[in-house]
């Protein structure tokens, strides 16, 4: 990835997409003040509602989306769901567009926005269709195959070629600081089935590491998608630049992403 600065505020860029407008955004350069601070994307965190609507128009400038574009942002009421959306605009007199963890468009001028604080964020991107996604993958989402459910979903509405999508894992909680519980583990199982290569146990205590990264590119590879780049930066051990609800105790805020053709 690549870090790209904007005055006070910094996002990280795909590679593989150096003509496509989007980004993954630190915490840096907002206006929320602690235990927020500072680009705070999240409305439903007692964070000052006039500071997250500042921040998205910080978000915004940053990636030079103008104000007819700003107008049809659409994002959605995160669930841990695998439930995705087809995108073709916003939703009149409201600001999300369902409740849901994925969303999907071939609507130009449409951003779609999404918020994290551990979970992975996912960017998908078909340029033969002119279609894009993404979604939040918690390990809720991850075990229900919201990755590959995203990738299915391009293909059903667009007509999209699995092969043909790029995909790209951002900023998440890493394997060596998600510790999780059997029930975790037994779902991992479940949806997988089997663990290796996805949870890893302490070999002092046995205790119980997911490995999200590994699990949703084992998920879009499942849905036949053959580039995938993968971030590799951990929010937990990265607070410096990410908001980790884990790290930090649920008292944080989260970080933004934004996609759009």
């Amino acid at each position: 990835m690549e870090r790209v600065e904007h005055g006070a505020l910094a996002y990280y860029r795909f590679a593989q997409w150096p003509d496509l407008k989007h980004g993954v955004f630190t915490r840096h350069g907002g206006v929320s003040q602690a235990p927020w601070h500072f680009l705070n994307t999240g409305g439903t965190l007692g964070d000052d509602v006039a500071a997250v609507r500042q921040n998205h128009e910080l978000i915004y400038d940053a990636l030079h989306i103008n104000a007819d574009q700003r107008r049809r942002s659409v994002t959605v009421w995160q669930i841990h769901s695998a439930d995705v959306v087809i995108v073709n605009g916003p939703v009149r007199g409201r600001r999300w567009a369902a409740q849901a963890d994925s969303m999907i468009t071939d609507q130009p001028d449409t951003p779609l926005v999404m918020r994290y604080a551990d979970c992975t964020p996912i960017m998908l991107y078909d340029p033969s269709k002119g279609v894009i996604g993404t979604a939040h993958a918690g390990w809720r989402g991850t075990v229900l195959g919201v990755a590959s459910r995203t990738v299915r979903a391009m293909k059903q509405a667009y007509g999209c070629r699995p092969q043909d999508i790029q995909a790209a894992i951002g900023p998440a909680i890493g394997p060596d600081r998600y510790q999780v519980g059997e029930e975790v583990v037994q779902a991992v199982a479940n949806y997988f089935g089997a663990v290796d290569g996805l949870i890893r146990r302490d070999w002092a205590d046995g205790t119980a590491y997911f490995d999200l990264w590994a699990a949703n590119r084992r998920d879009l590879e499942w849905a036949g998608v053959e580039i995938i780049e993968v971030a590799g930066l951990c929010t937990a051990a990265r607070t410096d630049e990410f908001f980790s609800h884990r790290a930090e105790r649920g008292r944080t805020g989260r970080f933004g992403t934004v996609i759009t053709l």
